[in-house]
């Protein structure tokens, strides 16, 4: 009789571990609720039906952000964009020379073309009878004549004679040239009122002597023939009056 209780208490402390292990398993450790179970934060921020006072809500602390080391850009990639950069400045100081050496010899193959052209615009015609290197030799041997001519006179008439006969064989021996000449130089002429004003009013002037110069040479020939005429008409009235 005296094991019973020994034998009474083994079979309890079995039972009894028994239950408070179903009793954890089966405890559930999540609401059952619809609802989302309460968290501390909903907690504290949830006003008192009876309290006036405005919650205060802690401002959230954000720590500070640090570059990390791989937005850093490596010493590769710093060379890299050194070079890209002068690469970009000699090919951009290249295309500039390129552009100004284009721009030079277009100008310089203008002025060629222009002054070509203006060459050829000043020889005569293939169809007349003149010729540049006759006609041009006439011209320098008589601007040579004149010099010769003047050579102990003073200084004004060996500056202009030759000039003027060089001149006025150019405006004899080759009238076309010199008219191209003329043509071209009043077109230059014209930029410079002043300058074209005076070619005007010389021309004026010489036109005027060479008309009077030839009216005078007229009347002149007119007076010789007539007194060649009156002498031939005194030699024969001697002659037949010697009959």
């Amino acid at each position: 009789m005296a094991f019973r209780p020994l034998l009474r208490q083994r079979t309890v402390v079995p039972a009894m571990t028994a239950a408070v292990s179903a009793g954890l398993i089966l405890y559930p450790t999540r609401y059952a609720d619809a609802e989302e179970p309460p968290s501390k934060e909903s907690i504290f921020s949830r006003k008192p039906i009876y309290d006036d006072a405005p919650l205060m809500h802690t401002p959230e602390r954000t720590s500070p952000s640090f570059p990390t080391d791989s937005s850093r850009p490596t010493p590769t990639d710093q060379l890299a964009s050194q070079i890209g950069r002068v690469r970009l400045a000699l090919y951009h100081q290249a295309t500039k020379a390129e552009d100004t050496l284009n721009e030079t010899l277009t100008k310089a193959l203008k002025l060629e073309h222009s002054f070509t052209s203006t060459i050829r615009s000043l020889a005569p015609p293939k169809e007349s009878n003149e010729r540049l290197l006759p006609g041009s030799l006439y011209v320098l041997v008589s601007a040579m004549a004149g010099s010769i001519v003047t050579r102990n006179r003073n200084i004004l008439l060996r500056a202009s004679v030759p000039v003027a006969i060089g001149l006025g064989t150019a405006y004899a021996v080759l009238p076309l040239t010199m008219r191209n000449v003329g043509n071209l130089v009043w077109t230059y002429e014209e930029r410079f009122p002043a300058l074209a004003d005076t070619h005007l009013r010389t021309k004026a002037r010489v036109e005027h002597f060479l008309q009077t110069g030839k009216a005078h040479s007229q009347m002149t020939v007119a007076m010789v023939q007539d007194k060649v005429a009156e002498v031939r008409e005194q030699l024969e009235g001697w002659v037949k009056k010697g009959k």
